[in-house]
């Protein structure tokens, strides 16, 4: 089914986030290193952000890298680092073309110092374009993030910066990575996982969540219309009832 024909172009979610997962499965399967499906799902990245600005998403975050991911083996991480340096000089041009600016959220200080180097480069060069905002979550784990803005908070609290008393959902939001971004509308998993892995748990709260058994390489545009489009049928009631819609 060509499912992109079938998207109401007035109701497109204006935040969709993605858990990219099921590249060391996707390589598994064709008797493959875990490396050939990162690098397959590296291709798949590309045809999906260029496909999300094509119809109009505003915001699209991928999870590329948790903070949990630094725990993987050694030599694993160190080619997940190469090839995120190698990908950002390879797709500067289709951010250019596409007017899609580049940002990240997570302990990007974490990260080895040519790809810190990289990203900032890029994210220089796309930071007046427009047409989509592309968030790379890199080094993130949304707990790290909540922890870190309750501890900004306090400390603005100990320094009669803020009165607690005043202390709302905004002040929360204002104190994240994503104070920038709107709350996510549309939350994808690939690979058949159903959970949500410490992703974006504050931004979440009113996502309607799509999971799907395709393996992140093998995502394609249409499983990505397919998404949006069943995202379109669903009632987002936000605790309200149908009849107050």
């Amino acid at each position: 089914m060509d499912y992109k024909s079938q998207i109401n172009l007035d109701k497109l979610p204006e935040h969709i986030a993605i858990i990219m997962d099921g590249n060391g499965r996707w390589a598994k399967k064709q008797s493959l290193m875990r490396v050939k499906g990162h690098e397959k799902g590296t291709k798949t990245v590309r045809e999906i952000v260029e496909a999300s600005a094509d119809l109009g998403i505003k915001n699209l975050t991928l999870y590329a890298f948790s903070t949990e991911n630094w725990n993987r083996p050694k030599l694993e991480v160190q080619m997940l680092m190469r090839l995120l340096v190698s990908s950002l000089k390879k797709e500067i041009e289709t951010f250019q073309e596409n007017e899609i600016k580049l940002s990240t959220i997570g302990c990007i200080e974490n990260l080895p110092k040519n790809a810190q180097k990289e990203l900032k480069e890029v994210m220089r060069k796309t930071e007046n374009n427009k047409r989509m905002t592309l968030t790379l979550a890199l080094s993130y784990g949304s707990r790290e993030e909540i922890t870190q803005a309750v501890k900004n908070i306090s400390k603005k609290v100990k320094n009669d910066l803020i009165d607690s008393d005043d202390i709302d959902e905004s002040t929360i939001n204002n104190h994240l990575y994503t104070q920038d971004l709107p709350d996510v509308d549309l939350m994808i998993r690939t690979s058949g996982e159903q959970r949500i892995s410490n992703f974006l748990l504050w931004q979440i709260a009113y996502a309607e969540l799509y999971f799907t058994e395709v393996l992140w390489p093998d995502f394609s545009k249409n499983d990505l219309f397919e998404a949006i489009y069943k995202y379109q049928k669903r009632e987002r009631r936000f605790g309200k009832t149908s009849e107050q819609l």
